[in-house]
């Protein structure tokens, strides 16, 4: 995969990286972090500018982004309801009514969630779909994913240029970035879930004795 990376920007210079976050964004098999640092790299020694690259970049994980999100809006409400209502539900532990309770959230916290999610490998792609489902509003997923992936993109591109030729320790250290940030992640989304469910359980518990009387 990286001999393809490094292939396709040496051939395609700025599209080839606009082109390649974008293909990121989709298909989550090329790593943004070799694109981008092999980008900053080659300003080192090609005609190609630093913040030009940065500008593609940015305008690749715009357009990424706005793709999935437009495929999260055709997810409605009523057909997730529809899943959890079957053997996914049971399999996930989720009821149908949880899907207004989790829009409820994003409603209130969909804003942060947006942008700094664009700091974590494979989520900062994955985010866009919930939004889309959300329906958060169009311009300020724009806004907030524009600055969010600026940023990560301004960080990785300049780490290439000031790593040069050693650039594939750049590549590795955030490989190991990527690694802690997701099961992290993970062990943030478990514990947030195993929270809601003990809180819902006391909730119907308390419920119970009223319902009776």
């Amino acid at each position: 995969m990286h001999d393809l990376i490094i292939e396709t920007i040496n051939q395609l210079g700025y599209w080839g990286v606009g082109i390649l976050i974008v293909l990121e964004n989709i298909i989550l098999l090329i790593p943004s972090e070799v694109v981008l640092v092999f980008g900053g790299f080659m300003t080192t020694y090609s005609n190609l500018n630093v913040w030009i690259v940065i500008i593609f970049a940015t305008i690749g994980s715009v357009i990424g982004a706005i793709i999935l999100y437009s495929c999260g809006r055709f997810i409605t409400p009523e057909y997730l309801e529809k899943l959890l209502s079957g053997k996914i539900g049971q399999v996930l532990h989720l009821q149908p009514n949880d899907i207004n309770k989790a829009g409820s959230w994003f409603a209130r916290q969909g804003n942060s969630t947006v942008f700094f999610c664009r700091f974590i490998p494979i989520i900062r792609c994955l985010i866009s779909v919930p939004a889309g489902t959300a329906r958060m509003n169009l311009g300020v997923f724009l806004v907030l994913t524009t600055i969010g992936t600026a940023i990560w993109n301004t960080v990785l591109v300049w780490l290439g240029v000031f790593a040069g030729e050693s650039w594939h320790t750049i590549v590795h250290y955030m490989d190991t970035y990527s690694t802690i940030a997701l099961v992290v992640t993970g062990i943030i989304v478990f514990m947030a879930i195993y929270y809601y469910k003990q809180r819902s359980k006391r909730k119907r518990r308390y419920k119970s004795p009223l319902q009776r009387k």
